[in-house]
């Protein structure tokens, strides 16, 4: 019997697994745990620690910018237990969307699949204006002139930069080319980031001053802008620092952690998956943690926090504890930090779009592994010109809480799909199981609504006319295409023609 035609129809289980080991576009297994380790400090090692931390510090939280690198990794640690055993359940590209897909129905599989590709389009091009803003101060750093041109076109608020969209554009040629050289790229490059990181902490420890530590937490103070929807809530206006700005801190700061999801979007490229990926997902989320809370004690104890609120926060603090030799590596640490950063970012974003094209949703073609490379190349093409052209966009910092939040919906349905699938499927094989269910998810779906509500109305407002713009396209091109309405899927397709595509 053919499958319901409407928008609840669920992709079964069997299929989406059917599909990794006889599908005629299916991707080649090239990660083991240590590469899908990689993989996540990768992403998760970037912005977070070498901008998001000083300007958090200087905006919202003061020196309990601390604290709210703990909350997050807390609330990304309840999310990531979530996300380790559905990708151990259900081990293929394109993450929470194809558990939603199979958990929730078409629908909402396509809505978080929609919030996804916003996530990761906008990390894509905000990392790469930050990258630009980096390569200039790291080439300043070694005495390296350069023209006035090139430097007033490439800071990160430049009305026309043309670095980001150069970088972007060289990112995208290694990750379309395939999977294995861009991983040996990866691994040098996070070895390199990381070793930068422990230099700022063993080096930058020895200028901390702990009068930089009061007031921890800042009294509260009124701000022009715009407050976070849960101050609206309860009627206060808005306002930085105080307990508010603490919390506030800590949704923005929950980019910093993004990137132990997109592991799970390389499950297909995965050996033995159902154990690797949960496995990398926990390792590389507790190692990022441990690295951010001590480099933030370490950065607000180095200056005062007000002045902590610049383009290159870690670089300028020990610049100005008088280590200019170790500033000049800071911002080359930070390069690479962001260069690992917009990769990792490209090769997840083309996994969910080649799921989602694979699923009939976008277009087929997106779907289709390159011969050539034994790659998604086309939607790793795809992938990287949208961040190509959204990098033009002059006022792309605006759009950083927008990520969070597409992130933070995405934790939402991944921490409510355990619990549906555990009820709905008790027998199916789990390489992982959260621990103290429902308990876990009920914490992590808890604390990913109350992150969201500590983002401000304008981002929430803006979220819901992309997400809507999403179920516009659904209706118009989705609903029709899908592979479950026609009742077919590719790895249904002769062997003979599977065969030319999987060598």
């Amino acid at each position: 019997m053919p499958p319901a035609r409407n928008a609840a129809r669920r992709l079964p289980v069997e299929m989406a697994l059917h599909r990794v080991s006889t599908a005629r576009h299916r991707l080649p297994p090239v990660f083991g745990t240590g590469q899908l380790v990689i993989l996540g400090l990768g992403v998760m090692i970037g912005a977070g620690i070498f901008s998001l931390s000083g300007i958090q510090a200087a905006t919202n939280a003061g020196p309990a910018v601390i604290v709210s690198f703990v909350i997050a990794a807390l609330v990304c640690f309840l999310a990531a237990l979530s996300y380790a055993e559905l990708s151990s359940t259900i081990p293929v590209a394109g993450s929470v969307y194809t558990f939603s897909y199979v958990v929730f129905g078409e629908l909402w599989g396509w809505l978080v699949g929609w919030a996804l590709v916003l996530e990761l389009l906008v990390a894509a091009a905000l990392v790469s204006r930050a990258w630009s803003a980096y390569a200039l101060a790291t080439l300043d750093g070694f005495g390296v002139e350069v023209p006035a041109f090139v430097a007033e076109r490439g800071q990160f608020d430049s009305g026309l930069n043309l670095i980001a969209p150069a970088v972007l554009v060289i990112l995208t040629l290694l990750v379309v080319t395939g999977t294995k050289l861009s991983a040996r790229v990866l691994t040098i490059a996070v070895l390199a980031k990381v070793a930068v990181i422990l230099l700022v902490i063993g080096v930058g420890s020895r200028y901390v001053d702990t009068a930089n530590y009061t007031p921890f937490v800042p009294q509260q103070q009124a701000a022009e802008s715009q407050g976070t929807v849960l101050q609206r809530l309860l009627g206060d206006a808005g306002g930085t620092f105080g307990i508010f700005g603490v919390f506030a801190a800590a949704s923005v700061i929950t980019f910093a952690y993004i990137g132990f999801d997109l592991i799970a979007t390389a499950a297909e490229d995965t050996r033995d998956p159902r154990r690797s990926v949960p496995r990398a997902m926990l390792i590389g989320l507790g190692l990022v943690a441990v690295l951010y809370i001590a480099m933030a004690t370490v950065l607000v104890g180095l200056r005062p926090y007000t002045e902590l609120g610049t383009g290159a926060p870690v670089s300028d603090a020990m610049a100005a504890a008088g280590v200019g030799w170790a500033a000049s590596v800071v911002n080359l640490g930070g390069l690479l930090a962001f260069t690992t950063v917009i990769m990792v970012v490209l090769i997840g974003q083309s996994r969910v779009l080649f799921a989602m094209g694979r699923d009939g949703l976008l277009p087929r073609g997106l779907g289709q592994v390159s011969r050539t490379f034994a790659a998604p190349s086309r939607s790793g093409a795809v992938a990287g010109l949208a961040a190509i052209l959204l990098a033009f966009y002059p006022s792309i910092g605006s759009l950083e809480q927008m990520l969070v939040l597409g992130a933070l919906f995405a934790f939402f349905f991944c921490a409510i799909g355990v619990l549906v699938l555990r009820r709905r499927e008790p027998d199916l094989e789990r390489g992982f199981y959260a621990p103290a269910v429902p308990a876990v998810p009920i914490l992590g779906a808890l604390a990913t609504i109350w992150l969201g509500l500590n983002l401000t109305t304008d981002t929430w407002r803006n979220f819901g006319i992309w997400m809507a713009a999403g179920l516009f396209v659904y209706l118009v091109y989705g609903r029709g295409h899908s592979t479950l309405a026609h009742g077919h899927d590719d790895a249904h397709e002769p062997t003979h023609a599977r065969g030319r595509h999987s060598r």
